[in-house]
């Protein structure tokens, strides 16, 4: 039997901690349906609508299409500013707050 990864099959969220972003633009280079750089030079997630989400913590549904790249973009970011966490419960399944 496969074991599923963290967070497949679940519905989750993703959000940027701006206060620990670098601007290196990985997450937007791998999930740029997802994630945008701003004028300011951070990294930002994008509503469902394609609009910056720019108040604090605000998080975005995970597309289960692009769960891979954002999960990617969690692992591959400089900043350690991803976080991606369940709706369901809000535990983080991807970042660096996962356990």
């Amino acid at each position: 039997m496969q074991q599923q990864a963290p967070g497949e099959g679940e519905a989750l969220e993703v959000w940027i901690d701006q206060d620990l972003c670098t601007g290196d633009g990985i997450c937007a280079q791998y999930a740029p349906e997802v994630f945008e750089l701003d004028i300011d030079g951070l990294a930002y997630v994008k509503g469902p609508d394609d609009a910056l989400l720019q108040a604090p913590g605000a998080a975005t549904p995970v597309p289960l299409p692009l769960l891979t790249d954002v999960v990617d973009s969690a692992r591959e970011c400089p900043g350690e500013c991803i976080h991606v966490r369940r709706v369901q419960d809000g535990a983080e399944v991807y970042g660096p707050d996962a356990e």
